[in-house]
C-alpha cells in the first residue's frame, strides 16, 4: 500500500530542507534522481492470528469512549433478554434463548438456565419480574416504552411473558435496554434511575449479568467518573468470554491527548476514535494501526429554538444555515472522505432511511453554496448573525470547517469546548423545559446508534415532547413519530413514515445537517478489536497477543513497530 501523495511530497520537502545547509539545490535534485523515494511498505495486520484465545493473568486493555460511554459499555457489564449484534436485525439472544409473539401486545421468552448474577445469586423468572416491577416505578423516558410497558407475568421458573398496553413495533429495540440487576442493587440504588438516559451504571459492584464487573467508577449519561475499571466476571455464563482480564474505560480525555497516548505512549490508551486527518500519523506510529468502517452513527447538531438566538425560530434562517454548508467540501477536507453525504441527521444505512435518501439530496447538492447568486441570497438572510456553539473538543475539526463556510455568508461563531460529554448533556437535557443555565445556539454530540439498526436513534431529537428535543412544538412531527412507534422495521409502511419524518425535518431545517461519518479508530497493534456499527463496544471480544504491553516480557520488538495496512470494514461485514 502506498501512502497519499501529499505525505510523500512532504517527506521530500523536509529532506531537501535538511540537506540544504550542505547541498545546493542542484545537488539536492541530483541526489533525488540517483536515490528515488521508495513507497512505504505496509504489512498486513496479523494480530488476530497471534491473539491469545483466553484471558491471561495481567491482561489489560485501555479504551477511550468519548460518546455515549454509558451505552457503549453497558452490555459488557449488564445482561438483558437480548443484546446488540452486528447482524442484520441488530440483536442476538442473551438472557433469553428464544421468544415468540403471542399477539400484538404479548411476548413470551424462554430464559437461559444456569445463569448467575455477578454476586453468585441465581437469575430466573423471579428476577425478571422484580426488575420489571422496579422499571415500572422509575421507567426510562427516551422512547415510548415507559407508556406502553404494562407488566411481566411469570409462567414458570424459566418462562416469562411481557404484556404491553398497545401495539408497539419497537419493543425488541427497547428490550435491549431492559437490563437486570441484583436485589441488592435495586435496594441500594432505589430501583431504576428513571432518567432520560439509560442504562443504570450508577455505582460499582457485582450487580449485573455481563462478562465484566464494574469494579471502579460509574458511568451514566449525566454523570460519570473520568475512568471506570471493568474486571472479568467469574460467573459469566459463556466460558468463552471475556478474553481480557481487565478493561479500563476513559470517558473524559482530551481528544488530542487520547490520540497521542494511543500512537506514541505504549500502555496509556489502546483504543480510541480519531479524527480522519490523523490516519497517516497513526499508520506511522510505533504502537497503533487504523481501523475504519461505515456506521449507523450520526452527528447531532442541535439548533436551539427554545431559548437560543430568536432568529433561529425562523425556518428561513435555519434553512439558510444548512444551505451555506458545502457538504462535499466538509466530507473531503474534514472527514477525509471517511463518510457519506447526507440530507438528514440519520445514517443512510438505517432501515427506511436508505430508501428515503434515494430521492432527497443535501442542500449543497441542490444549489452550490459558493455560487455568487446563492452567496448573495444567503448573506441577505444571515449576515451579522452571531451564534454560540457548545461542543466537545473532539468535534473541533468539524467546527473549523463549518466556521469557514458560515463566515463566507456573514455568520460569526463563538465556540465553547469541553472534554466531557456530560457537560454537553447537562445544557441539552434542560433546554426543552427552558431551564438550561448555559446559553447556547448550536450544540453537538455524537448520536451513535443506541436503538440498534433503527432510525429512532436520530428521530429521538425530533419528538418535541422529549427532553432530548430543542425544537418548538410540532404536533405533525410528533404524530409521525407516534405512527413509527406502532410499526416494526419489517412493515411495508415503515419506509413511508420514515420518509415523512425525514422530509419534514429537511423542510423545516430542524438540525444542522453534516455528512454521516465513518468510524475511524486507532488501535494498538497487538490488540484485536472490531467495532460494531452501533453504540455497543463488544469489549468482551477484545483479544491481545503475547506481545501486548500488559503481558509481554521484555521490550517491544522493533519489527513489530512497522506500519500496518488500514483495516477497512464494510457495512455488511459482521464483527466476529
Amino acid at each position: 500500500m502506498v501512502l497519499k501523495r501529499h505525505f510523500v511530497f512532504a517527506l521530500l520537502a523536509i529532506t531537501c530542507f535538511v540537506v540544504a545547509s550542505v547541498m545546493t539545490a542542484t545537488e539536492c535534485a541530483a541526489q533525488e534522481s540517483r536515490q528515488p523515494i521508495e513507497p512505504l511498505q505496509l504489512r498486513a495486520d496479523d494480530a488476530s492470528i497471534r491473539a491469545l484465545s483466553k484471558a491471561v493473568p495481567g491482561s489489560h486493555v485501555k479504551v477511550f469512549l468519548p460518546s455515549l460511554p454509558y451505552l457503549y459499555t453497558s452490555h459488557a457489564i449488564n445482561g438483558a433478554m437480548i443484546k446488540p449484534s452486528d447482524n442484520a436485525q441488530g440483536w442476538e439472544y442473551d438472557m433469553a434463548v428464544s421468544h415468540r409473539q403471542i399477539d400484538e401486545t404479548t411476548y413470551e421468552f424462554q430464559l437461559r438456565k444456569g445463569v448467575r448474577f455477578q454476586d453468585g445469586s441465581p437469575f430466573n423468572a423471579d428476577a425478571v419480574v422484580t426488575n420489571m416491577d422496579a422499571f415500572k416505578k422509575q421507567p426510562t423516558t427516551y422512547s415510548k416504552i415507559d407508556q406502553v410497558f404494562d407488566y411481566v407475568e411469570k409462567i414458570d421458573d424459566y418462562t416469562v411473558r411481557f404484556h404491553l398496553s398497545e401495539e408497539y413495533g419497537c419493543f425488541m429495540n427497547d428490550l435491549v435496554w431492559m437490563q437486570f440487576y441484583t436485589d441488592e442493587y435495586l435496594r441500594v440504588c432505589g430501583g431504576w434511575n428513571g432518567k432520560a438516559s439509560c442504562p443504570n451504571l450508577s455505582r460499582p459492584g457485582p450487580y449485573g449479568l455481563g462478562p465484566y464487573i464494574l469494579s471502579e467508577g460509574y458511568i451514566e449519561g449525566d454523570r460519570q467518573t473520568d475512568k471506570a475499571i471493568l474486571t472479568a466476571n467469574p460467573y459469566y455464563w459463556n466460558s468463552e468470554y471475556p478474553k481480557v482480564e481487565t478493561i479500563t474505560v476513559f470517558t473524559q480525555l482530551d481528544a488530542l491527548d487520547a490520540k497521542n497516548k494511543t500512537l506514541h505512549q505504549e500502555g496509556e490508551v489502546d483504543i480510541t476514535d480519531i479524527p480522519p486527518e490523523y490516519k497517516v500519523e497513526t499508520i506511522l506510529s510505533p504502537f497503533a494501526k487504523v481501523i475504519t468502517s461505515p456506521s449507523n452513527n450520526n452527528i447531532a447538531i442541535h439548533i436551539n429554538m427554545i431559548n437560543g438566538n430568536p432568529k433561529l425560530r425562523d425556518t428561513t434562517v435555519r434553512r439558510a444555515l444548512n444551505e451555506a454548508l458545502n457538504q462535499r467540501n466538509l466530507l473531503y477536507f474534514v472527514f477525509d472522505n471517511e463518510g457519506t453525504l447526507s440530507p438528514t441527521m440519520a445514517s443512510p444505512f438505517f432501515p427506511g432511511v436508505r430508501e428515503a435518501v434515494k430521492t432527497l439530496k443535501p442542500f449543497s447538492e441542490v444549489n452550490n453554496p459558493y455560487a455568487p447568486t446563492v452567496q448573495a441570497r444567503l448573506q441577505s438572510v444571515l449576515n451579522g448573525l452571531k451564534l454560540k456553539v457548545l461542543t466537545q473538543n473532539r468535534f473541533l475539526p468539524l467546527w473549523r470547517g463549518i466556521e469557514s463556510q458560515l463566515n463566507k455568508v456573514g455568520v460569526t461563531l463563538e465556540v465553547t469546548t469541553t472534554s466531557s460529554e456530560a457537560e454537553i448533556f447537562g445544557p441539552l437535557l434542560s433546554t426543552n423545559r427552558d431551564q438550561n443555565e448555559v446559553d447556547w445556539d448550536l450544540l453537538v454530540w455524537g448520536n451513535d446508534d443506541w436503538f440498534f439498526n433503527h432510525p429512532y436513534t436520530a428521530f429521538l431529537v425530533y419528538r418535541t415532547t422529549n427532553v432530548w428535543s430543542t425544537l418548538y412544538p410540532d404536533p405533525i412531527m410528533d404524530g409521525f413519530i407516534d405512527e413509527m412507534f406502532r410499526l416494526s422495521v419489517e412493515d411495508p409502511e415503515f419506509s413511508e413514515i420514515t420518509t415523512k419524518i425525514i422530509q419534514r425535518a429537511y423542510d423545516e431545517a430542524y438540525m444542522l445537517f453534516v455528512p454521516t461519518p465513518n468510524r475511524v479508530m486507532a488501535v494498538n497493534k497487538e490488540v484485536v478489536y472490531r467495532p460494531y456499527k452501533m453504540a455497543c463496544a463488544p469489549l468482551w471480544k477484545i483479544q491481545v497477543t503475547d506481545q501486548h504491553w500488559s503481558v509481554r516480557r521484555g521490550p517491544y520488538r522493533a519489527a513489530s513497530k512497522g506500519p500496518v495496512r488500514i483495516t477497512r470494514m464494510t457495512i455488511d461485514q459482521e464483527s466476529k
